[in-house]
């Protein structure tokens, strides 16, 4: 459902007219003021007139600026007769403007209530820990830099120079450290030249480490950075695909950073044998590998969210930050798309949505999540980089999709998970089960929105992304600082809020929406830069 339309008119009321019944006729109050007006001296009349011209003077500065105020906020969407004013400088202003305010909001609540802890609980005004390492200040550290909010991230680093340590005795976890911690802190070193990140990244580095000593050489998920040690989920000894996949640009650039190979040597093991691995389909990964045989299990069900997204996106990422020299990675990457148009790639009925849905055992499924929508990005930035011009076009179908995905909620958000409808009658392309309903402040979206707008120009990509950000204000923004999760993206009334801020809305969300809003191609220039999964961007190595 679409959100209603904005009111383009304003109604103003004059009071204190005397009692009595109200009468609207027209040709009465034309009468009536007429009479009245008649009845007045000629001096009454002229003070009158006076008195309106005067009033005139002292009240235009103020209908000025209410003036301006409601074309500035008309200014963000697409004018009736489609001329877009997305563009104008004044209005990219307002956008950043915007963007920086909702971090400030969001950094309020943590600063407020969670300071030094993983994750800020703004409704009951607490936090939470996963690993208890100040996970969502790492993971802002280099969005308060690009958003120019250099009195924050000045607090944040003396936390990081007098706080962090990893001499802890507590399990983390092996991919999201990497992706959130070591990347955060080695994008930060990069950002700043400030060294002080750059030893930091190493110590976590070196600890995480002991999760590559399995008899496979496919890592363990957990690692306790205190001890040493490394074990799998106490349920399995399997470890998810996307997850031990997804950790080669951060520990390929430590090696590069500190001239010691064990790092990317481990990283490159991992590509290596899961390139070689029976199991695909057309290039396309289960979900789980063994790390005591390094074989595939859960064999014949693909899918490009949870558990297997981010496989895709490194293969590209790692062939553009080496320089476009590993073929293997290439190889792999444009096998795995031609996969999934194949096999996962559907249109909706009635509108005909691209989609890119599950396969389990041979059977297809029109289940999309939320975390496929990096798809897009991911596709638009290897067009960008020289691979086939066709993968733009599915780019942008993908864009269309994904951007459904939030405008036909009611309150405007995406839910973690949709289903389409594949059969001829239906009245809508969407479904949402009931335990699908819930809204994260995820980022791929917006992340994709993003490379689209930075690789097109298209103006409209701006306009999409500016309604997301204003529908993160008004549904999961906490009055006493911070966001939250919601429940229900189908219920505007009463969306259920979760009282919880993934670090990723700051480290992630907030930073594309910033970057798409802005108009500097070097403001992380994606010719220098690759963004990890968290974004987090690495600088792509030099040819030398």
């Amino acid at each position: 459902m679409h959100p209603p339309s904005r009111q383009d008119y304003i109604s103003i009321n004059f009071a204190g007219q005397g009692s009595g019944s109200y009468n609207n006729s027209k040709q009465w109050r034309r009468q009536s003021c007429w009479r009245k007006w008649k009845q007045l001296s000629r001096l009454q009349r002229s003070l009158i007139l006076v008195l309106l011209f005067i009033c005139g003077i002292a009240s235009y500065p103020a209908v000025t600026e209410q003036l301006r105020v409601i074309d500035t906020d008309q200014a963000t969407e697409s004018t009736k007769d489609g001329e877009n004013k997305e563009g104008s400088p004044a209005n990219q202003k307002v956008q950043l403007s915007a963007v920086q305010e909702a971090f400030r909001h969001a950094w309020k609540g943590y600063k407020d209530f969670a300071w030094g802890h993983d994750e800020l609980r703004p409704l009951s005004k607490s936090y939470s820990e996963w690993f208890g390492l100040g996970l969502t200040l790492i993971d802002a550290l280099d969005t308060m830099w690009i958003l120019g909010l250099k009195e924050e991230f000045e607090e944040a680093k003396t936390w990081v120079a007098a706080e962090l340590t990893f001499n802890k005795n507590v399990d983390v976890n092996l991919f999201e450290s990497t992706i959130r911690i070591l990347g955060g802190l080695l994008s930060t070193y990069h950002l700043t030249g400030d060294t002080l990140f750059l030893d930091k990244a190493k110590d976590i580095g070196s600890r995480l480490m002991p999760a590559f000593n399995t008899p496979s050489k496919i890592p363990y998920s957990d690692v306790n950075i205190g001890k040493g040690t490394a074990h799998p989920p106490r349920w399995t000894s399997d470890s998810t695909v996307a997850e031990v996949t997804s950790i080669q640009l951060e520990f390929r650039e430590l090696s590069r950073l500190t001239q010691e190979p064990q790092y990317q040597a481990a990283v490159a093991e991992v590509m290596k044998q899961v390139h070689k691995l029976d199991g695909k389909l057309d290039g396309l990964v289960p979900m789980f590998i063994n790390t005591n045989n390094g074989q595939f299990t859960h064999q014949g069900i693909y899918t490009l969210g949870a558990r297997a997204d981010s496989y895709y996106e490194y293969l590209l990422k790692q062939w553009i930050q080496g320089g476009k020299k590993e073929n293997e990675l290439l190889e792999d990457y444009l096998q795995a798309i031609e996969g999934v148009k194949n096999n996962l790639l559907q249109k909706s009925s009635p509108n005909g949505l691209t989609f890119v849905g599950e396969l389990s055992h041979g059977q297809f499924s029109p289940k999309m999540d939320h975390l496929v929508c990096f798809l897009p990005g991911t596709l638009a930035l290897g067009a960008y980089n020289g691979l086939p011009a066709d993968h733009m076009d599915l780019a942008k179908q993908l864009m269309e999709t994904c951007y459904q995905m939030y405008i036909q909620m009611e309150t405007g958000l995406s839910p973690e998970i949709v289903h389409f409808n594949m059969h001829q009658g239906s009245t809508r392309d969407i479904e949402v089960k009931l335990a699908d309903r819930h809204n994260l402040l995820r980022p791929e979206t917006v992340e994709s929105l993003f490379y689209l707008y930075r690789f097109t120009k298209d103006q409209k990509y701006r306009e999409w992304g500016w309604r997301i950000l204003q529908n993160f204000n008004k549904y999961t923004k906490v009055s006493s600082g911070g966001y939250t999760s919601i429940n229900n993206v189908r219920d505007p009334d009463y969306p259920s809020p979760r009282d919880k801020m993934e670090s990723f809305f700051l480290g992630e969300t907030l930073k594309y929406l910033y970057l798409l809003f802005s108009d500097d191609p070097n403001l992380i220039s994606l010719d220098q830069y690759v963004f990890n999964t968290e974004a987090h961007p690495l600088p792509i190595w030099p040819s030398n």
